[in-house]
């Protein structure tokens, strides 16, 4: 386990709000791609579909243990999104996931603001669980896309504020 005080666990069971809300498995709908999704989690287990199964736009449309229960039933051969078929686990794999963790950062002033408050803290993923080595979106990936973003919205008000 990491120091607390220096530290803001992003994750659902996270003792701080900020951690929760900023969460993969939080409600909190963004567009991407002109597709409406109710949450990251949903987005990254809904990719694991062909684009054709249905229980790709299902997976869309939930949130937290629901979304990662249907992308349980997913063979994780690959992901796919825009008519391509990408390397499940690779980096563009995890580039696409970024990309629909900065949609949903980018729409939600509430969800900016949060993820600003964390400034000078050192993010972390700590579920209480080992990392499964299939996962979609291993902690240092994820805390890696926040902390660039959390910087670059950083640098975004410093440039505006000038």
């Amino acid at each position: 386990m990491t120091d607390q005080a220096a530290c803001v666990n992003i994750s659902f069971t996270s003792p701080d709000w900020r951690g929760q809300a900023l969460s993969n498995f939080s409600l909190s709908p963004f567009v991407l791609d002109g597709m409406l999704f109710a949450s990251i989690e949903g987005f990254i287990q809904g990719i694991k579909f062909a684009e054709e199964d249905p229980r790709r736009l299902q997976a869309f449309q939930l949130s937290g243990w629901e979304a990662k229960r249907l992308g349980g039933e997913a063979d994780r051969s690959g992901v796919y999104w825009d008519g391509a078929r990408l390397v499940y686990g690779s980096t563009a794999h995890h580039q696409l996931i970024e990309t629909a963790i900065r949609a949903r950062i980018q729409q939600s002033e509430g969800l900016q603001a949060a993820l600003l408050s964390t400034r000078g803290a050192v993010l972390v993923h700590e579920t209480g669980q080992e990392e499964s080595p299939t996962t979609s979106l291993p902690a240092t990936v994820f805390c890696r896309i926040l902390t660039d973003i959390r910087e670059a919205l950083i640098s975004a008000r410093q440039h505006t504020a000038d």
